[in-house]
């Protein structure tokens, strides 16, 4: 599996082009990321790397905040719930943190939480602080004190249950201590290994002729995820508390409070948690662990500041996946040196042509290193550069010997090129004109509207082009959009060649056409395996709405987008009413389509192309022929507020603009940052101008600070 790698242009450098191509294809690789290592326990790349492409996607997004829409995957954590397990709805998401990689980026932290919570530089912030564990994440529910169930994070909104592998696990304990316990107790840590408990297991797995683990965190995770209770029970787990989601009643007033009280409970917690009251005091802490980090028996990669305080935690709130109140302070990286052997091409879904690395193998840290994706032709002239990756003007030719870097567990980041071991016959690698699949169309370097060139070179082929065909087909029974049991890539390749499934509605006359096509013949099918694809078929021709606009795979429309999109709507006839509106360039649409919560001109013009192609409309019109579309369901919540759109503007007295805008997130309304007519509320303080007269105009209610206050007590 290929690893990836930023552009080398520096965010404030980057074009309104350029941004949006790097962040839509950061968007796809990261998510494939998120996938690997939340869902597969098989991540490719070091968590350096990654946080790498994390930090540059919100960078873009903070520059150019149009490119920030609901399918961003700052909104998302984790990856959908593997199969093989039953699926646990969590009551209370669980999200993941933000991070730090810089001294700097701590002061930045602390500052943020003044300016949000508009405290004076000599009000003093206190802090919980605990090394950062590199386990698998897990969410114990006890219900009148007994353990009733044990899930993975998954997607953050829904995991796997693995309450009898955790139920082997003694640092869980199957009933909590103490008296006055909480009706309804969750309570959050980390499942890991210690590191001489996986290199004895290693020693086992070897001498049976088994797998042998690459870390302690896949062997806790690939231990944890086991069929048999038993085999989970024979691996030396265990478990640190450090967090909780649903509770009826809380037991303490601060995280440190928190800390002790699962301790009384029967917990194991991190015995170097400490208090800090400063910006120098916790990194005082960070330098401490950083030194204690070789000798301690167990996996870290940073330290957790939190603020102690819960109800400042609760004040602050998250901004989309990751909590205001709290980060996570990274180590630095690990690097080693290897060759460049050869780069090939790969042609994705919207036909960019992303560039792979191919490595002459090397280990790092014990994580063997083979691949790495190369962004664009740019990365590899050598065009722009940041400290995160190649330098300016070096260049990357097959034969070079380049500097790879790793922090965390799995494979690292090319960030230099070592000029003096580069060989002499090496040359300038040449970007292909031609798209490698069989029609050999033209590449194009991707424009803007402004006419500014972009980062990625696309085939011109579109649907004619087979690469682009199949990537859509895997999208389409993905498991995000129709998630078709046994219907993976593979499948679909084989299926594509032989020309049995062309487009998405042939999947579902399939059955209808075996007879023809004969499945039983492949190899590996027989007729249980064909009885069973039928039938996994047949369980999706009913579909909610909004997986069915994500699995049309319109570019710029992710998950989350879908999910505006059928919210708003409510059902595939008025969306699909409004898109085809929207490509005939009908005013009204197109600004009630805006009006949506983080729906922007990008996403509009992305619908308008999608449903302007003739091509494509036969698609959607045969596939719905062959499936059931849900309505959308409609937000669940008793809160007055709920469902409404509301915009602030003017000066806030009461308490700042960003925490307005969570709190009225929190009880479920939309925060905009405009007024149309879709808008229920605007809430004005003194100053307010434009915004008041638009709303106005619009007949909006109009309601200050203290009103808003009222309606939301």
């Amino acid at each position: 599996m290929a690893k990836i790698k930023t552009d080398k242009t520096p965010v404030e450098l980057l074009t309104a082009r350029q941004a949006r191509t790097e962040h839509a294809r950061l968007q796809v690789e990261i998510a494939g990321h998120d996938k690997r290592y939340y869902q597969d326990d098989a991540p490719v790349v070091s968590d350096a790397e990654y946080d790498d492409l994390r930090k540059r996607y919100n960078a873009i997004e903070a520059r150019f905040p149009d490119l920030r829409t609901l399918e961003s995957l700052s909104l998302k954590v984790g990856a959908a719930p593997a199969r093989g397990f039953a699926k646990v709805r969590h009551v209370v998401r669980m999200l993941s943190l933000d991070n730090a990689f810089a001294e700097d980026d701590v002061r930045d932290f602390v500052g943020r939480i003044r300016r949000f919570l508009n405290l004076g530089e000599d009000e003093k912030i206190t802090f919980s602080a605990e090394p950062k564990i590199d386990g698998l994440s897990m969410s114990l529910r006890y219900e009148n004190g007994e353990l009733v169930t044990a899930a993975t994070r998954g997607d953050g909104e829904e995991g796997e249950d693995v309450t009898a592998n955790i139920r082997t696990i003694g640092e869980v304990p199957q009933k909590l201590k103490g008296k006055h316990i909480p009706r309804v107790t969750e309570v959050r840590g980390e499942v890991y290994m210690t590191k001489a408990d996986f290199l004895k297991l290693n020693e086992r797995q070897k001498a049976a002729g088994e797998q042998i683990f690459a870390n302690p965190r896949n062997s806790a995770a690939g231990s944890l995820r086991q069929k048999d209770p038993k085999i989970t029970a024979s691996r030396p787990l265990g478990f640190f508390a450090y967090a909780w989601g649903e509770m009826t009643e809380m037991p303490a007033d601060s995280q440190s409070g928190m800390i002790k009280w699962f301790e009384h409970c029967g917990f194991t917690t991190n015995p170097l948690t400490k208090i800090c009251h400063s910006v120098e005091e916790l990194l005082a802490f960070h330098r401490k662990i950083e030194e204690q980090r070789a000798g301690l028996d167990y996996d870290i990669d940073g330290v957790v500041y939190k603020v102690d305080r819960l109800d400042w935690q609760e004040r602050l709130g998250f901004v989309s996946r990751t909590p205001r109140w709290a980060i996570a302070h990274k180590f630095p990286a690990e690097r080693a040196m290897t060759r460049l052997e050869a780069i090939d091409i790969q042609v994705g879904r919207t036909g960019t042509l992303t560039p792979v690395a191919r490595l002459e193998s090397v280990g790092v840290g014990g994580v063997i290193v083979s691949n790495a994706t190369l962004h664009n032709e740019d990365y590899i002239k050598g065009i722009g550069g940041d400290g995160a990756s190649l330098r300016e003007g070096r260049d990357i030719r097959i034969g070079d010997t380049v500097i790879i870097q790793r922090a965390g567990d799995v494979i690292p980041q090319v960030v230099d090129v070592v000029l003096d071991k580069r060989p002499k016959d090496a040359k300038p690698y040449h970007f292909p004109k031609k798209c490698p699949c069989p029609l050999k169309t033209d590449v194009v370097r991707e424009a803007t509207s402004a006419g500014e060139e972009g980062a990625r070179n696309r085939c011109t082929g579109e649907f004619a082009c087979p690469f682009q065909k199949i990537q859509h087909l895997i999208q389409f029974a993905s498991r995000r959009a129709f998630d078709i049991e046994g219907l993976g890539e593979k499948q679909i390749e084989l299926f594509f060649e032989k020309e049995w499934v062309k487009e998405p509605a042939d999947i579902f006359k399939l059955q209808a056409r075996n007879g023809k096509h004969k499945l039983e013949d492949l190899e590996g099918y027989g007729e249980t395996s064909v009885r069973n694809l039928f039938a996994a078929i047949d369980e999706r021709r009913t579909i909610s709405l909004e997986r069915f606009i994500y699995a049309l795979g319109i570019r710029q429309v992710g998950e989350t987008t879908a999910l505006a999109l059928a919210r708003g709507y409510g059902s595939w006839q008025a969306f699909h009413d409004a898109a085809l509106k929207v490509t005939k360039g009908d005013a009204e649409a197109i600004a009630e389509m805006d009006a949506l919560d983080q729906i922007g001109d990008t996403v509009i013009a992305a619908v308008a192309a999608y449903f302007g192609e003739s091509h494509n409309r036969g698609i959607v019109e045969r596939l719905t022929r062959e499936v059931t579309i849900l309505d959308a369901e409609k937000p669940k919540t008793d809160s007055k507020v709920a469902g409404k759109t509301v915009v602030f503007t003017g000066a806030l007295e009461k308490m700042t603009r960003d925490e307005a805008k969570a709190t009225a997130e929190r009880l479920g309304a939309k925060a905009a940052g405009s007024v149309s007519k879709k808008t229920d509320y605007l809430i004005a303080g003194p100053g307010a101008g434009s915004k008041l007269a638009e709303a106005q105009k619009h007949g909006v209610t109009v309601l200050t600070e203290d009103e808003w206050l009222k309606l939301i007590s």
